[in-house]
């Protein structure tokens, strides 16, 4: 018997995303990436050009992990960055073929996985949940976060 925990959504939310977080580690795994840097990967290659800064607050990620990110995905070879044009003091970020390679692969071990993890909901449940979770999103302040997702 969970108590007084039964009726708490905070609590069956984090036991959820405790549950996520361990099934996308196995989907992933071999990959190199994690949920966080998979996040800027995936803003990067769907805003080519974009500097670390906007990266970083699309994602509420704290200016100093980005630079961290960033450093790990150029290493990688996933992406590339260049000085700005329109700002000598930022970095544009571009997603190399190696990283295109990298994000199409991941994107569908990550489809798999929900597909897993959400087996038993229906196409109209998945977007009333992703509905409902935006809800919650929208209502907290930014947070940001470091390189492993935590505040």
């Amino acid at each position: 018997m969970l108590g007084a925990l039964a009726p708490l959504v905070g609590y069956h939310l984090r036991r959820a995303s405790s549950a996520f977080a361990g099934d996308f580690a196995a989907a992933m795994e071999g990959t190199g990436l994690r949920q966080v840097p998979f996040a800027v990967l995936s803003i990067v290659a769907a805003n080519p050009g974009i500097n670390q800064g906007a990266a970083g607050r699309m994602l509420g990620i704290k200016r100093a992990n980005m630079v961290a990110l960033i450093n790990d995905l150029v290493d990688k070879g996933l992406i590339d960055r260049s000085v700005d044009a329109s700002d000598r003091r930022a970095f544009s970020l571009t997603v190399t073929k190696a990283g295109t390679a990298a994000l199409a692969d991941a994107v569908a071990r990550i489809a798999a996985h929900e597909d897993r993890m959400l087996d038993d909901l229906s196409t109209e449940e998945r977007a009333l949940l992703l509905d409902l979770l935006g809800r919650i999103e929208r209502r907290s302040p930014a947070t940001e976060t470091d390189e492993n997702g935590e505040p």
